[in-house]
């Protein structure tokens, strides 16, 4: 053994030794976080670790963009091979992985030098988009930019030294390289004009720049944003965000013994994966750019919050922990701050939190909960998951929320809705329709088939309402036996859960499944994607457990069935487009039943997509409680959206939830367009064969 090789032996040993203290900095950091057990469905986290990190299946949405970064990670997997090679190689003079089977091994030896090319060219175009294109969402600060340089930098340092090593050694000894090296062999070709001293010099040159490189990678990685390169992997597997996890919001015990935090202020109020989150943030922006507060102009942007998260547990966590190591960006111990000032221990602990020293609560207010932050993340963030916390202190812990935001909470509280309505009033819609209750029928010793949950909206929103009204022909129509609660039925909660008031939250939902239970109730139809959401996936978190269909998915079925008589007179050709509802679909992947109900109750429509559809679908601006808030900042989101419906040439808007169908109408009016929006139930029951009078509306 020479001299070189225990030299690099020495160097080995102290750089993953450095990189181990900087990873268990990192988990001592994490460990601040409260617990959440990941432990659940290990071969379904594998099958999203495949398909969504190692297929990079979110990465390549974006058509270019993707390709660029998925060469670059599936080039970082086949070197990673080589790299191995090269260690073991530098510690064991001689080491090869010649002994692998022949066809296994030349796959190999070409792997190397194809994928070298192809990183190469994908980090050369990086280098464009940043330097000349300037992606508005890749835009950060100087220290974002500059890493980013850095680390495009050192990736293509890598493939460059890499193959110089190659190429110098094919020089001196051909048979040292594989044949199926084609570059390097190329490269040998070229230096065969240099002496073997030479030659000798510039391998040794570029074996150690290799080498240097390689270890300076690793160990820069815990102080870059690039660490994602290390935790994406394991951050994807422990994600509970694809599906069949159902996309609700953390439960809470309000009656827990000795608590006395409710949601989050700073990190150590959020979970460890929560704070994996922000280790595993690639600073892409796909989030922000499909915020629809955002776009609008609002201040919210889901990267940001996760930045900050990051950046507020490396400032706080060298305090709490006691580590002295960190020197990673915004803030030193004792070091500068965001702003520019000194920053001490007293005010890292006691001054300074993640909420309002970070996060700004207009920030937080300005989320729709649409959830296409989350959908967006090529590497399982939860955005969405510390908005939501921080309304829950906001609300919970300080009362501090918008101040038309109170009546809402009050209505709720009183009425049972999100407006000063009377309780009993909530069945007048049916009237004449020859409807009955739960409780008439219990009384006659009957069960219904299934209970439609009309909600608060179809209640008492008089546009809603016609929702109602065509939901129930279409039952009727089809002879299904069905009752509704009347003024049993209360608010499902979701305003006040997503506005962050749990408390309220689960007493409406408490109240509500007390009254399910005592009829019995196992199957409910509703019409708001919201409701259906709402008791189908969160009520179970309270020990209501009932299956929920929305009413896309019941009329689809029916329809498929030939269950309703169509009768309806047929219009002229149609050009329809279809609105997603958020809840419908990116909460709860119902996509096509809306679409199929459209064409099979309209034979002669075209549908029409827009731009944004499907799980790329811009919110109407209603969800998160946003329905009771005004828009004061930037441009309405119901207005964005309905410029792009519009925009499609459509004659006709299709929704399949009653706030979608305020926010498409009032768009609508704002743009003084005669386009009607009309909901999927709607489109049907106006098919139907004529039906007995008292069913008219």
């Amino acid at each position: 053994m020479t001299a070189s090789h225990i030299v690099f032996i020495l160097f080995v040993a102290f750089a993953t030794g450095f990189f181990a203290l900087n990873v268990q900095r990192l988990v001592a950091y994490m460990r601040l976080g409260r617990p959440d057990d990941r432990t659940d469905r290990p071969l379904r986290r594998i099958g999203n670790t495949l398909g969504i990190a190692i297929g990079q299946s979110k990465i390549l949405r974006e058509p270019v963009a993707g390709v660029m970064h998925a060469l670059i990670f599936w080039g970082f997997m086949v070197l990673t091979v080589g790299t191995i090679e090269f260690i073991l190689e530098g510690i064991f003079p001689g080491f090869s992985l010649r002994f692998l089977p022949t066809p296994l091994f030349r796959l190999y030896a070409l792997s190397q030098d194809v994928f070298a090319i192809l990183v190469l060219a994908a980090i050369a175009f990086a280098f464009y988009r940043r330097l000349v294109l300037h992606p508005r969402r890749l835009e950060g600060d100087n220290l974002e930019h500059l890493d980013a340089l850095i680390i495009l930098s050192m990736i293509a340092g890598l493939m460059v030294t890499m193959l110089l090593a190659n190429g110098f050694l094919a020089a001196l000894r051909p048979d040292a390289v594989p044949g199926d090296k084609l570059l390097s062999r190329g490269l040998g070709l070229a230096f065969t004009h240099l002496s073997p001293r030479t030659a000798m010099v510039g391998h040794d040159v570029a074996w150690w720049a290799h080498a240097l490189l390689i270890f300076g990678f690793l160990n820069y990685l815990p102080y870059s944003k690039h660490l994602h390169v290390a935790t994406s992997l394991p951050n994807v597997y422990l994600t509970n965000t694809p599906h069949p996890w159902p996309r609700v919001m953390r439960p809470m015990d309000l009656e827990a013994e000795g608590v006395e935090q409710f949601g989050a202020s700073d990190v150590e109020h959020l979970t460890w994966k929560n704070l994996l989150d922000g280790y595993s943030c690639t600073e892409c922006g796909r989030c922000t750019a499909a915020c629809p507060a955002n776009i609008t102009g609002k201040p919210l942007s889901p990267r940001k919050i996760v930045i900050n998260t990051r950046q507020r547990l490396m400032e706080k966590g060298p305090v709490v922990t006691g580590d002295r190591m960190e020197f990673s960006r915004p803030a030193l111990v004792h070091g500068e701050g965001m702003d520019g000032g000194a920053v001490s221990v007293t005010q890292i602990l006691e001054e300074r939190r993640l909420l309002d020293t970070f996060v700004t609560e207009a920030e937080v207010w300005a989320c729709t909960s649409c959830r296409a932050c989350v959908q967006e993340c090529p590497v399982g963030i939860d955005q969405l998951e510390i908005i939501n916390e921080m309304k829950r202190h906001l609300v919970l812990m300080e009362s501090r929320f918008p101040e038309e935001v109170q009546p809402t909470f009050q209505s709720l509280e009183r009425n049972g809705s999100p407006w000063a309505f009377s309780p009993g009033d909530r069945a007048r819609w049916a009237e004449g329709l020859d409807i009955p209750t739960m409780a008439e029928m219990v009384e006659r010793g009957e069960q219904p088939e299934i209970l439609f949950w009309v909600g608060c909206m179809g209640s008492f929103d008089d546009r809603a309402k016609k929702i109602a009204v065509a939901v129930a022909r279409i039952l009727q129509a089809a002879e299904v036996k069905f009752a509704i609660l009347g003024q049993e039925e209360t608010c499902n909660g979701d305003p006040a859960r997503r506005m962050g008031n749990e408390y309220l939250y689960q007493m409406l939902a408490k109240q509500n499944i007390e009254t399910l239970d005592r009829y019995g109730v196992r199957t409910v139809i509703t019409s708001c994607p919201h409701c259906f959401h709402q008791i189908g996936n969160e009520y179970p978190q309270l020990g209501g457990n009932y299956d929920v269909v929305h009413h896309s998915t019941f009329i689809e079925k029916l329809l498929a069935d030939e269950r309703l008589p169509l009768g309806g007179a047929e219009r002229e050709k149609l050009r329809v487009v279809y609105h997603d509802s958020c809840y419908l679909g990116r909460y709860n992947d119902v996509y096509e039943a809306p679409r199929d109900t459209i064409r099979r109750s309209l034979p002669v429509v075209e549908l029409v997509e827009a731009p944004r559809s499907r799980d790329r679908g811009l919110c109407c601006g209603a969800g998160g409680g946003r329905m009771f808030m005004e828009e004061r900042e930037g441009k309405r989101i119901n207005i964005e959206r309905t410029e792009e419906l519009l925009a499609t040439g459509a004659d006709e808007i299709a929704v399949a939830c009653p706030f979608c169908m305020t926010m498409m109408t009032d768009g609508l009016k704002a743009k003084e367009s005669s386009v009607p929006v009309r909901d999927i139930a709607e489109v049907v029951a106006a098919r139907l064969a004529p039906q007995p009078a008292s069913l008219t509306t």
